[in-house]
This record gives structure tokens, C-alpha cells and sequence, in this order.
């Protein structure tokens, strides 16, 4: 009997095009939830000024949910880098990915309305919550990338993969810690769910060790 051929991967273009289409309406999202200001009384640029200072809130999250969001896009792009086509499997996972995505603008919206208030510990367990959900996404995706290794480049360094999946494993953890943490300390889980995603950026995901070239003269 005659082997099974393997299915043929997909072209990964066109799942770039698309995951680039829901980051971008992601993060244009996020400004809506900054509203202007409508004073009632006597106005003066003073008063306006007092009423844009109260917006603070919003204007943090929406700022770190920008930068997080992008932080994510550039992952995202990075490790599509290591992905010579897509399956179904693949195209799956990162679907998951795009849908944890596309849900960031309304975590954000509640950290802006009740970061100022008694509440605040809610919308920050919340917001913890919701990367808890991404870190288990980007596992899953970068799961999809090497588990067989029919998506995966062969010029990506074994080493490399095994240093991004070691941190993408413990991911899940530290948001599920800090999330604990947004109950007691809220300004402080906050403060780490940005660091951890700076320590994100910071992982190398190159597909090859650059090395320089030697002009002949």
C-alpha cells in the first residue's frame, strides 16, 4: 500500500496580511475609550485643563494597552519569520491569538473607569487576567510553529526555539501570580504585566546568527 503524501502547507502571506488587519483595528480601538470632556458652568481654560487632568486613568491605559498590543505585533511578526507556510493547526492558533487580541481594548476601557476608584484591584485582576489568556495564546502558537517541525525553517537555531519556548512556558505563571497580586497590589501588578512584556521584547527571535561579511580588496 502506498504512503499517505503529506499534506502541502499553505502559503503564511495571507495570514500575515489578515493577523496584521486585527492588530491594527486593535490598537486604533484603544483611543475610543479617551472621551472629551463636556463641561457645563462657567468655562475657562483653566477648568478644561483640571477636567483633561482627571482623565488620567484612561490616557495610562490606553497608553500601556498600546504599547502591550504592539509588543504582541511584534512578536507576532517575528516568530512568523521562523514559519516556511501554515496548516490548519496553525492557522487555528493563531485565530486564538487574534481573538485574545481583539479583546484588549475592553479590559482596557474598565482599567480607565475604575483604576482611580476603590475598584481598582477588579479591573486590574481583570487586565491580568486577560495576558494570562495571551501568554496561554502565544504557547499554543509557538506550540503550532515547532511541533513537528513541518512549519519550522531549518535555518532557525535549535537553540533559539528552545530559549523562547522555555520563556513562553513560564508566561502563564506569571500572569496567574500577578493577577493574585492585583488584589493586594494593584499599581504593582500593573508595573510587573508592563515589565514582563519589555522582558518579551527582549528575547531573540532573529532566524540567523548574523555574522559579518569580509570584503575582499
Amino acid at each position: 500500500m502506498a504512503n499517505t503524501p503529506a499534506r502541502q502547507l499553505s502559503d503564511k502571506s495571507r495570514v500575515e496580511a489578515f493577523s496584521d488587519g486585527v492588530f491594527a483595528i486593535a490598537l486604533t480601538l484603544l483611543v475610543l475609550e479617551i472621551h472629551v470632556p463636556h463641561l457645563a458652568g462657567p468655562i475657562s481654560g483653566h477648568v478644561l485643563l483640571l477636567a483633561l487632568a482627571q482623565l488620567w486613568p484612561s490616557l495610562l491605559a490606553m497608553v500601556f494597552s498600546f504599547f502591550v498590543v504592539l509588543s504582541m505585533w511584534y512578536t507576532h511578526h517575528d516568530l512568523m519569520q521562523w514559519v516556511r507556510g501554515v496548516d490548519q493547526c496553525f492557522i487555528f492558533a493563531n485565530g486564538f491569538l487574534l481573538l485574545i487580541v481583539s479583546f484588549v481594548p475592553f479590559p482596557t476601557a474598565v482599567l480607565a473607569e475604575y483604576l482611580n476608584t476603590p475598584a481598582r484591584s477588579g479591573a486590574v485582576a481583570l487586565y491580568c487576567a486577560t495576558f494570562l489568556f495571551v501568554a496561554i495564546a502565544h504557547l499554543l502558537f509557538l506550540r503550532a510553529i515547532v511541533a513537528d517541525n513541518r512549519l519550522l525553517r531549518a535555518d532557525v537555531p535549535p537553540a533559539r526555539v528552545e530559549a523562547v519556548q522555555r520563556a513562553y512556558t513560564v508566561g502563564p505563571i506569571a500572569y496567574l501570580l500577578m493577577m493574585a497580586l492585583s488584589f493586594r497590589m494593584p499599581y504593582l501588578a500593573l508595573s510587573l504585566t508592563l515589565a514582563m512584556w519589555v522582558l518579551w521584547l527582549g528575547l531573540n527571535y532573529g532566524v540567523r546568527d548574523q555574522k559579518p561579511q569580509t570584503r575582499l580588496n
